[in-house]
């Protein structure tokens, strides 16, 4: 993020209104204050300076903050450039509701005891959920994104226990990929399709990883990608494969084809249209 100081405030759709925020800061100073929920920043360059919990504290690039509901904090720069960070700001409920979905909030609403955090893996997690909270990706990728996410955050530095193993659930497993395989150009998102097969969302991500081997929203695409083919091979244009199938673009397919299938889609195409031109009758 170059040039002066920039914000970006949002809150995101599929997560109920969970607040996030993108800002490089180089002369704002943050007097005491609160906020009603968590604060998880993930510092993305420059350092942080801020007073929490009667001392100071210094958060460099790569590290996150953490802050629990209602607790004074400040905030300033700590580097000549400022700071840059990636910001989520959710609400109590909107943590129990995850942590509940597992069985794993009968201790009330956990708390952090660390203010700063030098943890590679979370860093590079909550970096990569806040751009794809940010991107066109649908709700079925973003919530199970977010609760996986969370629920690691909150294990590790919470001490909220380990969730139980994913059953096995094959009637709800069955529906689901019935419902998705009907509905590629627009799939429900987790929580509508939690509530389809009666089972709360984050149980029936976890059972229905155990089951196929992919979160929901990988089978989705490889559904797609799958039809994609089909559709190219009887002809049909890119552009009209992606929106028939729910892409974002056409490019969006391009590269996601490309990925699987080592090959663009047009290409794909003119092969297959050549081969069944020579192919003997």
């Amino acid at each position: 993020m170059a040039g002066g100081e920039r914000t970006r405030f949002w809150e995101s759709p599929a997560l109920s209104g969970v607040e996030l925020l993108h800002a490089r800061y180089i002369e704002q100073r943050f007097s005491p204050h609160v906020h009603e929920g968590f604060v998880f920043t993930v510092i993305e360059g420059g350092a942080q300076r801020f007073r929490h919990r009667g001392s100071d504290h210094l958060a460099p690039v790569g590290s996150m903050v953490l802050i629990n509901p209602d607790e004074v904090h400040t905030g300033s720069k700590a580097h000549d450039e400022g700071w840059w960070y990636r910001g989520f700001y959710p609400a109590p409920a909107q943590v129990d509701g995850v942590l509940a979905e597992l069985g794993l909030n009968a201790g009330g609403t956990p708390s952090f005891g660390v203010s700063v955090l030098q943890d590679v893996e979370l860093h590079r997690a909550f970096g990569q959920l806040h751009r794809l909270l940010d991107s066109d990706a649908g709700a079925l990728q973003q919530q199970t994104a977010w609760r996986e996410t969370l629920l690691l955050l909150f294990q590790r530095y919470a001490k909220v226990p380990q969730a139980p193993l994913a059953g096995r659930e094959p009637q709800a497993v069955a529906l689901a990929k019935d419902l998705l395989a009907s509905s590629l150009a627009e799939p429900p998102s987790l929580e509508e399709l939690a509530t389809l097969v009666n089972l709360s969302p984050f149980h029936f991500a976890r059972v229905f990883r155990r089951a196929t081997g992919l979160p929901p929203h990988a089978w989705l695409k490889q559904r797609r990608l799958e039809q994609a083919r089909a559709l190219l091979r009887e002809g049909c244009a890119p552009l009209n494969v992606a929106l028939q199938l729910g892409f974002a673009d056409q490019s969006h397919l391009g590269r996601q084809f490309k990925q699987a299938y080592g090959v663009a889609p047009g290409e794909y195409r003119s092969a297959c249209a050549r081969s069944f031109k020579t192919a003997p009758h």
